[in-house]
């Protein structure tokens, strides 16, 4: 086997978690199951875009989805929360289970609710800083007005965002910077409770410092709802990633602890993708 790049884990130092090496079996984790997609796929009209994929998100966890442009991933992603359902012609088959319930007969608007999103550029609403956090609560009348403020502090605070806008509430989310406006996304989301968070690229089209404000957010929240990122950053994967899935050409090839896939892949074309061999 090839020598692979040197990527810094950031969980490394954890106790390594049980795992299969080949996980496209879809067998049960350790730890609860938050989230679970059994043969599912996926197709824009006709063109078959995802090939039963079989997979489980563990509760208070990391995952990251890797893989070239165009494999599938972001798609699967939006499976998870059936955003594609503004596509016309876009059709899932399969099964999601969300705590065991299918996300196929729950109510949209519950359902996204309780697994968020981030996309991949920020997508702050042409409102002011306070609107932006407080709109989706009132819109899912999840509180009253007496406590939105302490809400809308709760929510940038958890986006550790609170100390560079609390003097600037009522003005517009465009005057922030571009890292700034991918956190008040990320405080949006987070204001009303999700379970899960999906993440699509959330650090594409940021600098340095600023996705490294992103990521230590991560794990701030870790803790408070199981998240699924989708990169292109392979080194990224491998800091902030409990498990790590590798799509190519709409099916899951591998799917792991973080370690095991960046270190030891049990699939040649992980250990090809990883080691620059294409992608």
């Amino acid at each position: 086997m090839s020598t692979k790049p040197e990527l810094k884990l950031r969980n490394s130092t954890m106790s390594p978690q049980p795992a299969e090496k080949v996980s496209t079996s879809g067998r049960s984790l350790a730890r609860k199951v938050k989230l679970r997609t059994s043969d599912l796929s996926f197709y824009y009209g006709s063109y078959k875009a995802l090939h039963e994929v079989s997979v489980e998100f563990a509760e208070n966890e990391i995952t990251a989805l890797i893989g070239p442009s165009g494999c599938g991933k972001s798609t699967f992603l939006r499976t998870l929360n059936r955003i594609y359902e503004t596509i016309r012609g876009a059709r899932a088959e399969g099964d999601i289970l969300l705590d065991g319930e299918d996300v196929f007969t729950t109510d949209v608007t519950s359902l996204r609710r309780r697994v968020g999103m981030v996309f991949q550029r920020p997508n702050p609403f042409p409102k002011s800083i306070y609107d932006n956090i407080s709109y989706g609560v009132k819109v899912n009348g999840l509180r009253g007005k007496s406590s939105m403020d302490d809400l809308v502090e709760k929510s940038l605070r958890r986006a550790a965002l609170w100390n560079e806008v609390k003097d600037k509430l009522r003005k517009p989310a465009y005057a922030l910077s571009g890292g700034q406006q991918q956190r008040l996304c990320i405080a949006r989301a987070l204001a009303v409770d999700p379970e899960v968070l999906l993440l699509d690229e959330p650090c594409s089209a940021l600098d340095p410092i600023a996705t490294g404000k992103i990521e230590e957010l991560l794990f701030e929240i870790k803790n408070q709802c199981t998240m699924v990122i989708v990169t292109h950053n392979m080194q990224q994967a491998a800091r902030v990633a409990d498990r790590t899935g590798f799509f190519l050409l709409g099916k899951l090839i591998e799917f792991n602890t973080t370690e095991i896939i960046f270190k030891t892949p049990a699939k040649r074309e992980t250990e090809d993708y990883i080691t620059g061999r294409f992608g």
